[in-house]
């Protein structure tokens, strides 16, 4: 259960842009801010079909679908281009990706790959952030998804230390950037949903997507009202830094 009181169920005219929304943990988020009234839209990689669309087709008239890949820094141009005059509520950014073999050591990591995990979890979510902040309303929500295992001071296991290495990058330059925005009143969030069942977290993980996302939503919602920078897992609880 949430430390914090939840926002009613149902947003009518609320607006979310969900970068990295076509299957998974981007593709619930989007179902389940549906089902609160709130008008999604949502990017996806490449031109293929998507679950993104299939939400479409349910919800006509509420879910629009843009093209982006965080990494191509002319998409994201284009994107803020065609985007240009437009207000959204929040802004949160979906993206996370792991190297071939969890289990190296940082030290046996290849260079590419070192640098592709980097950029898809660290270096591009932020740009996303840098781009398409005036997208957003003065007070309205910007947060990205990272990871538990982005703690520092929760790491006391080791393992997996690329994944564990870019979400604290991540974690720091959201906190570089919540402190260009101190003053400002905006709620900055960093989030935390849980091991899950995904194609990332794989089968050994306790949860299912049921089980956080509609959490972790609910969290985001009450986190509207709160002004700065939390690290919170999908149950609303703080993540030591």
């Amino acid at each position: 259960m949430s430390q914090f009181p939840l926002q009613p169920s149902t947003n009518p005219d609320r607006s979310i842009l969900l970068v990295g929304a076509s299957r998974g943990l981007g593709h619930a988020i989007a179902a389940e801010f549906l089902k609160k009234g709130w008008s999604v839209l949502g990017t996806v990689r490449g031109t293929g079909r998507t679950q993104l669309h299939d939400l479409a087709d349910e919800h006509a008239g509420r879910v629009e679908i843009e093209n982006l890949d965080i990494c191509d820094p002319d998409q994201l141009a284009a994107l803020r281009e065609r985007l240009a005059g437009r207000r959204f509520d929040m802004l949160f950014v979906n993206a996370g990706t792991a190297n071939r073999n969890p289990a190296q050591t940082i030290g046996e990591v290849s260079t590419d790959e070192f640098v592709h995990i980097m950029l898809t979890n660290a270096l591009g979510p932020m740009r996303v952030i840098e781009s398409l902040e005036g997208n957003v309303s003065a007070t309205g929500l910007i947060g990205v998804m990272s990871s538990g295992q982005g703690s520092i001071a929760n790491n006391l296991s080791g393992q997996r230390e690329l994944y564990r290495g870019s979400k604290a990058a991540l974690n720091m330059f959201m906190r570089s950037f919540a402190a260009r925005q101190a003053g400002t009143g905006r709620p900055l969030a960093v989030m935390a949903p849980g091991w899950i069942r995904t194609a990332l977290g794989g089968d050994d993980a306790p949860l299912s997507i049921e089980d956080s996302i509609p959490k972790l939503v609910d969290v985001l919602l009450a986190k509207q009202e709160r002004p700065g920078l939390e690290y919170l897992d999908y149950l609303g609880r703080t993540v030591p830094w």
